[in-house]
């Protein structure tokens, strides 16, 4: 992903912006990637790393938000709505077990990212953007 990397030193000052799950979108490929190349170069690598089983299409790839999705990988946003609150910081029930197993799927998908990046520069911001979600979950 050239162009991504081509981003690092501007991304390194991106404030965050935090996801329903503690993804940091503001330095998520598939948030800011907008023209066709960028999407696909971000299909081909999420392929590379094992996140997804093929090359989906750029529709496919393209982030529209963690609202406009009814459900999501992690079943975060389906629970948030059933409690009307907007983040899991603000539930009682938190950490619970769905947060518990994100984080244990989290943590396994990080050494296929870090195998996957042949740039350090672009594992760390990889890492920002995806595998610091204990640590984001408590922000608002």
């Amino acid at each position: 992903m050239q162009w991504y990397i081509d981003r690092l030193d501007e991304l390194a000052c991106a404030q965050p912006v935090y996801s329903v799950c503690g993804d940091d979108c503001a330095v998520c490929p598939r948030f800011l990637a907008k023209t066709d190349e960028e999407l696909h170069q971000t299909a081909v690598f999420w392929h590379q790393v094992g996140w997804r089983d093929h090359v989906v299409s750029n529709e496919e790839i393209r982030c529209k938000g963690c609202g406009s999705r009814a459900a999501c990988a992690f079943m975060l946003l389906p629970c948030l709505r059933e409690r009307g609150l907007e983040h899991c910081v603000d539930c009682d029930k938190n950490p619970c077990d769905k947060i518990g197993s994100m984080l244990v799927r989290s943590a396994e998908k990080e050494a296929q990212c870090r195998a996957a990046c042949r740039d350090q520069r672009m594992f760390s911001m990889l890492k920002r953007a995806f595998y610091e979600k204990e640590k984001n979950l408590q922000q608002k």
